[in-house]
């Protein structure tokens, strides 16, 4: 074969090759590359705060509002159905009413050093006593704040050491160690301050932290009325569900920390003389004169 011939397919030969490697490459740019699985890498390193959590999607709230509860429709296993109590009971038998026709406002997450005065000096303005649902890891940053509502005669409740809501989730040993580190900060800072009511994180029950909770002497705490203020939806829309949802026994949920609560504040300012007008407003009672 000629030479001339030779050096022709030669050509014909690398330019086909060029053709075939750059379709190759032009389709592998049109298939859309998968990410990584499995890295175990979260997607952001800012977590939440305890305060910022979301609500527990293992636990389904109740269908009158709240967050994390287990909800009365749903088909807990045999041992779980045992702790349902009738309408006037919360999950696993927790409280949601005051037993009378009086309404108690309870506060969750604090004390915050910022938002806890501002929510005990309207308290105070209103005579109105209630009942804070103190943090652990809060109460041993600020004792300060702890015996300024103990003095102020409000009821202290349990409500865990960092709020965990999977807390119900752990061993008996897990949660009777938490709720007592948490009671021991508590007492550490107020003595003579009585804690008769445990509150589980996110409204999460389980079987296991009731029969802590109540083992050492805690009532567990539920609620009837969430305005969902843990996630700021401004004082007026506060201010709609606390008055529409109320009524005479009622529990109402709120927060004094966690968070931006400046809305909170403002809500109580119309919310305080309003209830006061339709209702009398209490604090829980600890089991003692």
């Amino acid at each position: 074969m000629p030479a001339s011939t030779l050096r022709a397919a030669g050509m014909v030969t690398l330019v086909a090759a060029a053709l075939l490697g750059s379709a190759y490459a032009l389709g592998r740019s049109l298939v859309p590359e998968h990410p990584p699985q499995g890295t175990g890498v979260a997607a952001s390193v800012h977590a939440p705060r305890y305060g910022d959590q979301p609500p527990s999607t293992d636990f389904p709230g109740p269908p009158a509002g709240g967050y994390g509860g287990p909800s009365p429709d749903a088909s807990p296993s045999a041992p779980d159905q045992a702790r349902q109590g009738d309408d006037s009971e919360g999950p696993y038998g927790a409280q949601i009413t005051t037993g009378s026709a009086r309404v108690a406002l309870t506060f969750d997450d604090g004390p915050d050093p910022h938002w806890t005065p501002q929510v005990l000096a309207l308290l105070k303005e209103y005579g109105v006593k209630a009942t804070f649902c103190v943090v652990g890891e809060n109460v041993e940053s600020h004792p300060d704040l702890v015996r300024s509502i103990v003095a102020d005669g409000h009821t202290l409740c349990n409500h865990s050491w960092n709020h965990d809501i999977g807390l119900g989730k752990l061993s008996p040993e897990a949660i009777r160690n938490d709720l007592l580190r948490t009671s021991d900060a508590i007492r550490a800072a107020a003595p003579d301050a009585r804690i008769a009511y445990f509150r589980q994180p996110g409204g999460a029950w389980t079987n296991p932290v009731v029969s802590v909770c109540e083992e050492l002497g805690m009532t567990p705490l539920h609620w009837a009325v969430d305005p969902s203020d843990w996630q700021a939806p401004g004082a007026d829309r506060i201010v709609d569900t606390v008055l529409a949802q109320t009524k005479p026994g009622s529990i109402v949920l709120m927060h004094d920390a966690g968070g931006d609560r400046s809305g909170t504040v403002e809500a109580l300012q119309h919310l305080l003389p309003e209830l006061l007008h339709r209702y009398q407003l209490e604090a829980l009672p600890t089991g003692t004169t």
